[in-house]
């Protein structure tokens, strides 16, 4: 019998490799063990080019409406693709729209396996990266200029004040960026990780460049001291630890670091150190969950890797590929876990709980595995698999243990 679902979740189904690994996942792992209930939205880049980017808005109310959405991996067109897929324009990358919607931020924590070996042998404790899903270069602006030229910030208020800063004196051809932050984001993002951390027994890092970024930067450190003198004793009582460290400081020290934190970054700071941390942990970036958190009160979990463009060629082609699904899979347990939670359906939890076991134990007992996780794990290795395969012999591990008395 299958595992009833009371609400769904909002589906946003995706692009290229990553697509097909999404319906695979869907369809061999999860449909035959629940009543899937979802609100479904495709978020392919055409479509999305087709609805002039309102499917992605409306996914992203739909979230708003029903409290949880699970994500496949999405492509955000640069020039090349607008001229691969014909697009009216380069459109903004879905999920950058998404995390601004839901104000929300980002956990992305390694997948530890026992038979892969962090690269640095110090680490034996995770490190959850919690990254802020608000502003930075994903809201900013950009202009090419062709002569010398004053580049100036303006901000006008809405009682018409106005203030006016020079940036610099350009001589010639250049580029200018500008990008903001909100302190209410910046506050939700320091109150969500520090609840995070709270919850999973963690100490917190925040790492910033104030002494350069005087203003931008500063607030951020601010902000954050803030929320940490409001949950101070609550982290004390639990013998946990905050410390700010500049951003060259803090990557010098992480490596020497037993890990076992929450590593708080800004927007594109925890873009890059994300993917670090996860290849460093396990030598590859579809070993990754990613969850996003809301103060809202608002889920998303995502396929933390991109498209998997090289291996959609080839699959395209007819070929045989060994693309890993598990930052699939546990996009779609992690959601259907939060489903069974808020709802307060055990099965669902037990049945999400039990997949990503299946998938460890597949790796790590089995010793089946796809070629990038084969490429770093100890021996000895089994099988090297391709995704359908890999999918195949976790569902094989998934009936073991669902059928355990």
């Amino acid at each position: 019998m299958r595992i009833y679902m009371d609400k769904p979740v909002v589906e946003m189904d995706g692009d290229e490799m990553a697509r097909i690994m999404w319906h695979l996942v869907k369809e061999k792992l999860i449909l035959p063990y629940v009543e899937l209930k979802t609100e479904y939205y495709d978020l392919h880049v055409k479509v999305r080019d087709e609805t002039n980017d309102e499917v992605t808005v409306r996914a992203g109310e739909a979230v708003k409406k029903h409290g949880v959405g699970v994500k496949c991996a999405t492509i955000t067109p640069d020039a090349e693709r607008v001229k691969e897929y014909n697009l009216k324009k380069a459109w903004r990358s879905p999920n950058a729209t998404l995390r601004e919607m839901l104000d929300g931020t980002l956990f992305r924590a390694p997948i530890i396996l026992s038979n892969v070996i962090p690269a640095v042998r110090f680490w034996k404790k995770p490190i959850v990266v919690a990254r802020h899903a608000f502003g930075d270069i994903y809201s900013g602006i950009g202009i090419s200029v062709e002569e010398a030229g004053d580049v100036e910030v303006v901000f006008r208020s809405s009682s018409g004040k106005e203030t006016r800063v020079r940036l610099a004196r350009v001589e010639g051809r250049g580029v200018v960026q500008a990008y903001y932050n909100l302190d209410s984001s910046i506050r939700s993002f320091a109150k969500a990780t520090f609840g995070y951390a709270i919850a999973n027994g963690l100490d917190v890092w925040f790492a910033a460049k104030d002494t350069i970024s005087k203003v931008y930067d500063a607030r951020f450190k601010e902000i954050f001291q803030e929320v940490y003198e409001e949950n101070r004793e609550e982290m004390e009582r639990r013998g946990l630890k905050y410390e700010y460290f500049l951003i060259d400081d803090a990557y010098a020290r992480v490596v020497r670091s037993e890990g076992g934190f929450v590593w708080a970054a800004k927007n594109f700071d925890g873009d890059v150190l994300s993917d670090f941390v996860s290849s460093a942990f396990s030598g590859s970036i579809a070993l990754m969950s990613s969850e996003l958190y809301s103060p809202h009160g608002y889920y998303l979990s995502e396929a933390a890797h991109g498209t998997v463009r090289r291996h959609y060629y080839r699959w395209l082609k007819g070929e045989k590929t060994s693309s890993n699904p598990t930052g699939t899979i546990y996009a779609w347990t992690r959601g259907l876990r939060e489903r069974g939670r808020r709802d307060g359906n055990a099965d669902l939890v037990r049945f999400a709980e039990k997949l990503e076991e299946a998938v460890k134990h597949t790796i790590e007992v089995e010793r089946i595995m796809t070629q990038d996780v084969a490429r770093v794990a100890e021996p000895p290795i089994n099988a090297i698999v391709t995704t359908e395969e890999f999918v195949e012999a976790v569902r094989r591990s998934l009936e073991k243990l669902l059928n355990k008395p």
